[in-house]
């Protein structure tokens, strides 16, 4: 069984999160421009045994997709078409940003350093995966 790799999508960038092999503990591992992330993905694959790909599923309050999920969704068959051996999986990313940024504030990084949004989305990512991971337990 592989280590779960969790996505939060953003337009620009995107933050990355992993697990370690026994899928206990998430990690946040990079942020990369959104227009290489298909490129690094397979770069990463290659080295590393991934089963699952969590998506970060864009959600507005009342539940219906925002408007990111119009990326999301095309990316996600891409990445079925490209890994057909990975399962892909969708994971409510509601608030992620807002706890990033309070996880940021609760760990004592500065101020300066709160406002890296490469940061911020490595930890919307970390907090991803760490909810999916919960919720399949």
């Amino acid at each position: 069984m592989g280590r779960i790799l969790a996505i939060d999508y953003g337009t620009k960038r995107t933050g990355i999160a992993v697990s370690d092999p026994l899928r206990l503990i998430a990690g946040g591992l990079e942020t990369v421009p959104t227009k290489e992330l298909e490129h690094w993905l397979a770069d990463y694959f290659a080295r590393e045994e991934v089963s699952t790909i969590v998506l970060g599923k864009p959600m507005r309050m009342d539940g219906t997709p925002s408007d990111t999920w119009r990326f999301v969704e095309p990316l996600a068959r891409r990445l079925q078409r490209a890994w057909p051996d990975k399962e892909v999986v969708f994971h409510d990313e509601r608030f992620t940003s807002v706890m990033a940024h309070r996880t940021m504030l609760e760990s004592g990084i500065g101020r300066m350093a709160r406002r890296d949004k490469a940061l911020v989305d490595k930890i919307s990512a970390t907090i991803i995966l760490q909810s999916y991971m919960e919720f399949n337990r």
